[in-house]
């Protein structure tokens, strides 16, 4: 049995927000949530959270995970102190206990479980993750002997100059057997200078100890400002864009590309600059997103190009193309072969196969069939200052330039409705409208001439 315990207590001043550390934003998920998604594959059978400060905003963004166990830490007076809040909550707990730190979001969940195999292979009380840093300046240094049995671990205030040299440093990730941590943890002490109690204290009455070195130092790096945030950031960007490429993705010019990591591609798929996938976004095969696009929460069949567009929580089938400047949002789903074009907008709309919206029109509320063709400056009139209402527009039916279809509407297949009609009224099938002003033209009629002033003498 493994319980895990994740240390999410502190406020985090250096980032000078209200908003609790843990739960600033890394590329789509909390710090925290990132810490907790990486437990999934080891299959914990407790998971525990320990709060501090803001913790009613922590339980808030958690409150989805089933089982989820909060502990409350009223002071923080270090890690050895979390810790041993969760004694009354595991008294008859006879697994291994995993300690995280909710501020170290990039841990991959391979090193976790390379860190519980060990431990569990060696029956070890206490088996540490460590990295080996280029600048191990501000973390604890833990020195070992020839079969990497920890003899000793140091916390980086507290090193002598010739104890600074060793770069081993402690990554604040232990498994521990918990029934031997529970009988050492009342025996943790403050003498140090910030008077705190150190869960690595607990080595000095803990054997044997083990150090597990990651193969990646950037995986232990923690978030404590704004700046490490971004570099944070960037370490994650730098993953996933790797690994899509090597998976047959084409990203010109990276550096200007973020894909979130929660992003699903397939092979053939190009990004083009300046370009942002979101969210649990899916492109299929073929697609060509970009320049200058957002795509959050959606998903594109194969073979669609959106280019300089916006499209979010919607679905966009096979064979379609969006933009240049259109933005879909609110759950709109296109159909196959369809072009939704310049300066369109669509939000909670169907649109059906072969159909063009090709520009400057704004449908809302709306269900389109298959192969309607809808005039430039086309709208859907759906609010009426209290309520949306709903436009039904039939299979075949052409819409002329500047028309306003005032919902709640339904216009039969077959349609043609002339530019610049106003329509108020449902319409059946197969027939053509013309709702607007008779033209009036008036022979040789002109303004009158406004009249003279009179001239002062």
């Amino acid at each position: 049995m493994v319980a895990v315990a994740i240390l999410a207590a502190g406020r985090g001043t250096r980032m000078k927000s209200r908003l609790p550390k843990i739960l600033h934003n890394l590329g789509g998920r909390s710090l925290l949530r990132r810490v907790l998604d990486c437990t999934s594959e080891i299959e914990p059978t407790r998971q525990l959270v320990i709060v501090g400060y803001g913790n009613d905003l922590v339980k808030a963004s958690l409150a989805d995970v089933p089982n989820l166990e909060f502990v409350h830490q009223t002071e923080q007076l270090g890690t050895g102190h979390a810790v041993q809040q969760l004694i009354p909550y595991l008294q008859d707990f006879q697994g291994n206990l995993l300690v995280l730190n909710g501020d170290v979001p990039l841990l991959r969940p391979q090193t976790l479980q390379s860190l519980l195999q060990t431990h569990q292979q060696h029956q070890n009380a206490a088996t540490i993750l460590t990295a080996q840093l280029p600048d191990a300046k501000g973390y604890g240094r833990v020195f070992c002997d020839g079969q990497n049995l920890v003899t000793q671990i140091v916390e980086d205030r507290d090193c002598s100059p010739a104890q600074r040299q060793n770069r081993r440093v402690n990554a604040g990730i232990y498994c521990f057997n918990w029934r031997q941590l529970e009988q050492v943890l009342p025996k943790l002490q403050s003498s140090n200078d910030q008077q705190e109690y150190y869960l690595t204290d607990a080595v000095n009455y803990l054997s044997p100890v083990m150090a597990v070195d990651v193969e990646d130092y950037q995986e232990i790096l923690g978030v404590n400002d704004r700046k490490q945030l971004a570099a944070a950031y960037d370490i994650l960007q730098a993953r996933v864009k790797d690994d899509w490429m090597a998976s047959g993705v084409t990203l010109i010019d990276p550096d200007s590309i973020t894909i979130d990591d929660t992003v699903q591609l397939a092979p053939d798929v190009v990004i083009e600059p300046q370009t942002h996938l979101r969210g649990q976004t899916v492109i299929q095969s073929g697609c060509h997103i970009g320049p200058g696009s957002l795509i959050e929460n959606s998903h594109l069949g194969e073979n669609v190009t959106v280019l300089y567009s916006v499209v979010m929580g919607s679905h966009v089938a096979a064979n379609t193309r969006v933009g240049p400047y259109a933005h879909l949002r609110g759950q709109v789903t296109v159909g196959q072969s369809c072009r939704i074009g310049n300066f369109v907008e669509l939000k909670s709309t169907s649109v059906g196969n072969h159909t063009n919206v090709a520009h400057l029109s704004y449908l809302g509320n709306a269900t389109v069939g298959d192969r309607v063709n809808i005039g430039a400056g086309t709208i859907t009139a759906n609010y009426d200052g209290v309520s949306k209402h709903q436009t039904y527009i039939g299979d075949r039916t052409k819409t002329g330039s500047n028309t306003v279809l005032v919902a709640p509407i339904t216009i039969g297949h077959d349609v043609t409705i002339a530019a610049g009609s106003t329509v108020t009224d449902n319409v059946p099938e197969d027939c053509l409208v013309i709702a607007r002003a008779r033209q009036v033209v008036k022979p040789g009629w002109r303004l009158k001439p406004s009249p003279q002033p009179p001239t002062q003498s």
